[in-house]
């Protein structure tokens, strides 16, 4: 016997098992349709009784505040850290809320890759008015927690006013005040000295050539009132200077630092934590998935139903070979 008869006698082989195949599935049709369609039908009966979940979404955008240095091109500073944050309330409404039969409840609170200033938090209800209020019950715990930073903040700017205030009235009423009666006082005695030297200068005419003893000690006590006379003059010219820096520099520098503090405390500096946009629902509800329930409950029935009559005819099979056997 050659290949090719060989092979012809496989392919004879092989379209007889086909067809018994094809005959076992047709006698035992009924049970196939009924296996299929009895799956089917209890997917169809699940899927209108099963209550429908809906999906409620919000991107979050972390609030910040402006800082006081405006030469800053980045000058904002966020109110908390994105990753932390959603970790933080992932541990809150997620994990520690779970229970069975919730009508709605968050799903995931996550960040978005790359991102330091958004959040994404989903949730699921059995409606979408349901799966919204969970989403604002997030918003609105966060926006509680970053207000309270927003206040602080607010707090220590109007502290620093007020500091700066009093220092500016502390200048103008005390310090300005103080100095202006050291400079009377030492103009004062400026004059004393200069008048003191004046008339030894006189007597030393005088007594110069009849005692000169006496002229030298009026010549000593001339030359430390000159040096006291100098250094008086120094002394006001400080004091005359710090006076000035007090009323220029120093109010001015205050004053511009408590006019770029109280420009920190208009609204637009502060901006609390938000939801961008509108919270995201659809019409229609994500689980259950009609459609895919139906067809994978279809196949799954067609797939059992035609492995349950293999399995008997199998079943059969064995039987038949028990009784002859006999």
């Amino acid at each position: 016997m050659n290949s090719n008869q060989n092979q012809q006698i496989i392919s004879q082989e092989d379209e007889i098992d086909l067809r018994e195949l094809f005959l076992i599935l047709k006698k035992n049709r009924k049970i196939i349709y009924i296996g299929t369609f009895g799956l089917t039908l209890l997917s169809l009966i699940y899927v209108f009784v099963k209550t429908p979940i809906y999906e409620a979404k919000a991107l979050v955008e972390l609030g910040n505040y402006k800082l006081e240095n405006n030469n800053n091109n980045n000058n904002k500073v966020l109110l908390d850290n994105a990753s932390h944050l959603s970790q933080k309330l992932n541990v809150i409404f997620v994990d520690k809320e779970k229970t069975e039969d919730k009508k709605s409840e968050i799903v995931s609170i996550q960040t978005p890759k790359k991102s330091k200033v958004f959040i994404e938090i989903k949730a699921e209800g059995i409606s979408n008015k349901l799966a919204k209020n969970e989403v604002l019950k997030v918003v609105t715990y966060i926006q509680k927690l970053h207000q309270q930073i927003l206040d602080d903040v607010k707090k220590r700017r109007e502290f620093e006013i007020t500091n700066i205030e009093r220092r500016i009235k502390n200048i103008q009423t005390k310090e300005i005040k103080l100095i202006t009666e050291k400079i009377h006082l030492n103009e004062e005695s400026l004059r004393e000295y200069k008048q003191e030297l004046s008339n030894i200068d006189k007597n030393l005419k005088k007594i110069e050539q009849k005692k000169p003893v006496l002229a030298a000690l009026k010549l000593m006590k001339r030359s430390d009132i000159s040096n006291t006379i100098l250094k008086l003059n120094l002394l006001l010219i400080e004091l005359k200077d710090k006076r000035d820096n007090l009323k220029t520099k120093d109010v001015w520098a205050l004053q511009e630092k408590k006019n770029i503090l109280e420009s920190m405390l208009l609204p637009y500096n502060y901006q609390n934590t938000h939801i961008v946009g509108d919270i995201l629902t659809n019409d229609f509800p994500i689980k259950p998935k009609k459609k895919l329930v139906v067809i994978v409950a279809f196949i799954t029935g067609l797939i059992l139903s035609v492995f349950f009559v293999f399995f008997l005819e199998f079943i059969k099979g064995i039987k038949e070979e028990e009784s002859k056997n006999r």
